[in-house]
């Protein structure tokens, strides 16, 4: 997770904020866990801690539940979109540039048919 010589050593209480999540982040892998759900975990890091994140999760063979704003992230680890609106729950198993696809067809589709109606 980037962290070589004395970084290692450092205690957690005198990380920065992307040192940290990369620490709990390395401290989750390492768990042997069998689903991780992280919440924008591509806050606050850099673009290259942000890469090895990536390749970390896309190598993890288990479960992976997480949301994030950042649209390469979702784009190259997620298979399945779960999207909770208020008008309920729209779950897809497909990826997030064709989820993206299907839903701007939709809108466009319901905008024809208002125009239609109006």
């Amino acid at each position: 997770m980037l962290f070589s010589g004395d970084e290692a050593l450092k205690k957690t209480s005198v990380l920065s904020g992307g040192e940290r999540v990369r620490c709990m982040i390395a401290r989750m892998m390492l768990a042997n866990a069998n689903v991780l759900i992280l919440d924008e975990p591509t806050n606050h890091l850099d673009l290259e801690t942000i890469t090895a994140l990536n390749n970390a999760l896309i190598a993890f063979p288990e479960v992976l539940l997480f949301a994030s704003h950042d649209h390469e992230f979702v784009s190259t680890l997620a298979n399945r979109i779960v999207e909770i609106t208020p008008s309920g729950v729209i779950d897809r198993r497909v990826g997030f540039d064709e989820y993206l696809e299907e839903r701007a067809r939709a809108q466009a589709g319901d905008e024809q048919i208002a125009v239609a109606a109006g």
